[in-house]
């Protein structure tokens, strides 16, 4: 079957206009924003690895960015736990401000395990404003012999009742 020439011109004028508009494309991603949040992070002083679970021990980075622009959030609460759910350390005595697109970040040494490899944090903040909520995330690193490893677990906004 041939195609005529203004019936292929149009069909590539077409599929030129799909492919020139610049439109974004998010993967499940909604922009909301909020006042206040309270954040589950996952987090894990160490993995297992062979037969023999053997522990491998990481470092742990918790890493708070205010992602919003112009203003700034309160952090209210960083709170760290271990894996049976029991509040291993507070590290904050009063709430710390987040400038706009200011990071913060608390580590636990490589050496500490007392959190286990189901340890997390709960993050609270606040805010006067409806802003870009931050990104929490945790960083682990570790390395043993010759075998480095290192991956990120982001945070998950959960409902807390008071």
């Amino acid at each position: 079957m041939k195609m005529s020439y203004p019936f292929a011109y149009f069909i590539i004028l077409v599929l030129s206009i799909c492919f020139s508009l610049s439109l974004p494309v998010y993967a499940d991603e909604k922009i909301e924003l909020s006042d206040r949040q309270t954040i589950y992070v996952p987090a894990y002083s160490h993995i297992y690895s062979g037969n023999k679970e053997t522990p491998f021990l990481l470092t742990v980075t918790l890493s708070i960015r205010n992602i919003d622009p112009k203003h700034q959030i309160k952090i209210t609460v960083v709170d760290y736990y271990e894996t049976q759910g029991k509040l291993l350390k507070k590290y904050l005595e009063k709430p710390v401000i987040l400038n706009p697109l200011e990071s913060l970040r608390y580590v636990i040494p490589e050496r500490d395990k007392a959190g286990g490899s189901g340890a997390n944090f709960i993050v609270e903040w606040i805010s006067d404003k409806f802003v870009n909520p931050p990104i929490v995330e945790s960083i682990m690193i570790g390395t043993q012999s010759q075998q480095g490893i290192s991956f990120t677990s982001r945070g998950k906004t959960i409902i807390t009742y008071k």
